[in-house]
């Protein structure tokens, strides 16, 4: 029996970042624990780039040109839906969520999502590098391992 998996060893790759600017107190903590955890783990930060789209609605369309420009092993979408008093978080959400999948589908690349869903601030915060850790740091550890077993699938024999 043969067993693939990937590694955590991000040494090489190229990694596009997408974030959206709205809910920017809770994107950019999600920004700064992804590059962390991409540097600790051997990324080179000059073959990490950030892209900024004004909100979690319009990551797809983004993700989906850097996931198609060819240029990147990896992408990571980055975003903050908060609940509020109107059905507009389940449609920001749910389109958010399904586009990006949709390019995860479509790309020869990596795609991780980041995007956090919460129904309030607090939940945010704590997901964006206080009590639940940092979505975004565990985004591009996915990426890392993503991009490790896509090689490994292309060497296989």
């Amino acid at each position: 029996m043969r067993s693939y998996e990937g590694k955590l060893v991000a040494t090489g790759m190229r990694v596009a970042i997408c974030v959206a600017r709205f809910n920017a107190f809770i994107t950019e903590r999600l920004l700064e624990g992804a590059v962390d955890t991409l540097r600790r783990h051997g990324a080179d930060e000059a073959q990490i780039h950030v892209y900024r789209c004004s909100g979690t609605f319009e990551l797809p369309p983004v993700v989906k040109r850097v996931a198609m420009s060819g240029r990147y092993d990896a992408v990571i979408a980055l975003g903050a839906v908060i609940r509020g008093g109107t059905p507009h978080f389940e449609y920001v959400a749910g389109e958010c969520a399904k586009g990006i999948g949709q390019v995860s589908m479509q790309a020869d690349c990596a795609v991780a999502f980041g995007v956090l869903t919460t129904d309030n601030v607090e939940q945010a915060i704590e997901r964006a590098g206080t009590k639940a850790g940092n979505k975004g740091a565990e985004a591009a550890l996915a990426a890392i391992e993503q991009v490790s077993l896509f090689r490994a699938i292309g060497q296989e024999e």
